[in-house]
């Protein structure tokens, strides 16, 4: 049994027979974390794996089932953070997957530089601006949507200092953000190698972006087929209804 707190509850990770602790009013996982956990590359059998940002840990869930390796969650929020351990928990994934209630700024020196096979972020989207009243009066969604503790830099920057040399890191961003990305990138010794847009549907803007890059690697960036969300009918397609549901799932839509 898990201990739920306040108005958590326990869902299913859908195409996974995996749970994991929600709150409406604290962090509830989206799309674009799914997304990433699919895009990045992971070793399968063994290597070491750290997602920063992690909120209640599901792309750390998500990426258990692809391979054997260690998955560190790191998350600023402490609430979060207690989310997503207990979570491991449940799952009888805490003997591989662990979390860090910590600033990711705080990691290098703690962890140790270039130890990791395999960085994985799904950050802060939008800077914070002059505005106090754009941004979110919830405080848990306002720290995990605005770069209130951590900038896209610091992300890029400290990605940068855990992976080791030929290692990947692979994000989840906004279109608006590309150049900023893949200069900070390069910036910090991260060689873009894979970008895909993803649109909500074919005749739709791209709005999200997911991008890889290997430390000191060598300029060759491959831009992949687009990935569409929704079809005409405003469904999901067959394959984002494979990644939500698997191909059982989908199958029974």
């Amino acid at each position: 049994m898990v201990q739920l707190v306040e108005d958590e509850r326990l869902d299913y990770l859908l195409a996974e027979s995996l749970r994991i602790i929600q709150s409406p009013s604290v962090f509830s996982f989206s799309l674009d974390a799914v997304l990433l956990a699919r895009f990045t590359y992971v070793p399968i059998q063994k290597g070491s794996i750290i997602d920063l940002c992690t909120g209640n840990g599901v792309i750390p869930l998500l990426l258990s089932t692809r391979t054997k390796g260690t998955i560190t969650g790191v998350e600023i929020q402490e609430r979060l953070a207690n989310m997503a351990e207990r979570s491991f928990v449940y799952n009888q994934l805490d003997d591989r997957i662990n979390v860090l209630n910590k600033d990711i700024k705080e990691v290098p020196a703690l962890l140790g530089h270039g130890i990791f096979d395999v960085v994985t972020c799904n950050p802060p989207y939008f800077p914070v601006l002059e505005k106090e009243e754009k941004i979110n009066s919830n405080i848990h969604y306002a720290i995990a949507r605005h770069e209130i503790h951590c900038t896209l830099e610091d992300v890029v920057r400290v990605s940068s200092q855990l992976v080791r040399q030929g290692g990947k890191v692979a994000f989840v961003h906004r279109p608006g953000r590309l150049l900023d990305i893949v200069t900070l990138m390069r910036k910090y010794r991260l060689e873009p190698k894979r970008l895909q847009f993803v649109h909500s549907r074919v005749d739709k803007p791209a709005n999200t972006i997911l991008i890889e890059g290997i430390k000191d690697g060598s300029p060759d960036l491959k831009i992949l087929p687009p990935l569409i969300v929704y079809d005409e009918q405003g469904e999901y397609t067959p394959e984002v209804s494979n990644m939500l549901f698997g191909e059982e799932g989908s199958r029974k839509r």
